[in-house]
């Protein structure tokens, strides 16, 4: 087990791959060029002490998505829970665009973004801040020689362990079996996490209210059953 109250010192692997795809249409070009700057998290400014300081309307939970895609899940958890303070996490801008178009059609206050490496924003925030840390249908990066650039890893669970409040929730989701098994390993091997689990079929049972995602969709209809595993910060 690792040193969990200090920062880890390793460098970050890559995490993701490309970082834009098709030309954004005019209306996704403008929300990158101003909603965007409203939004973001801006690492070259001191942490606050207290991350609810980062959100215009008063929050009492705070949850960070690492990694959102096109955005449902992170849209439909802030909508549904107006309490609590959502940061989420995309490099890709085609998916970045995405979301803050959904944004501004609902108005959600309670949502900050970052568009770079997770691991950056790991760093910069104060320990004990959330209540929650979501990593839904991550990149499985399939070959075995790119396991290394998994995001799963020790030095990232140190990450989430740091920035966890006591007994707060590292959720994972992916129809990846080697995946699911690397993520039980390295959660097991850690040391500072507990898999909720209480039977055998909590694994397969989707998070409460979760709403599903277009990667899940997909997974179903070539054939692949998700799993859905939640640890517990010890």
């Amino acid at each position: 087990m690792t040193d969990h109250e200090d920062h880890p010192t390793r460098a970050s692997e890559a995490f993701f791959g490309r970082r834009k795809g098709k030309a954004l249409r005019a209306n996704h070009a403008r929300l990158m060029e101003t909603l965007l700057a409203e939004r973001l998290v801006d690492l070259t400014m001191p942490a606050p002490a207290d991350l609810r300081d980062l959100f215009p309307v008063p929050v009492h939970r705070l949850r960070l998505e690492i990694g959102f895609g096109g955005g449902e899940h992170l849209i439909h958890r802030a909508t549904t829970e107006p309490e609590t303070g959502f940061i989420g996490v995309e490099p890709f801008i085609n998916s970045m665009a995405k979301l803050l178009s959904s944004v501004e059609q609902t108005g959600a206050r309670n949502i900050r973004v970052f568009n770079d490496d997770a691991a950056l924003l790991l760093d910069w925030l104060p320990a004990g801040a959330f209540d929650q840390i979501d990593l839904l249908y991550p990149d499985p990066w399939p070959k075995k020689k790119h396991w290394k650039r998994r995001f799963v890893s020790q030095v990232n669970l140190t990450r989430f362990h740091r920035v966890l409040k006591p007994s707060g929730l590292f959720c994972f989701a992916s129809d990846i079996g080697t995946y699911v098994n690397w993520t039980l390993q390295h959660c097991r091997d850690h040391g500072g996490f507990e898999w909720t689990a209480e039977n055998a079929s909590d694994w397969l049972t989707p998070f409460a209210g979760w709403p599903g995602t277009r990667y899940e969709a997909k997974a179903r209809r070539e054939g692949r059953s998700s799993a859905y595993l939640t640890f517990r910060k010890i």
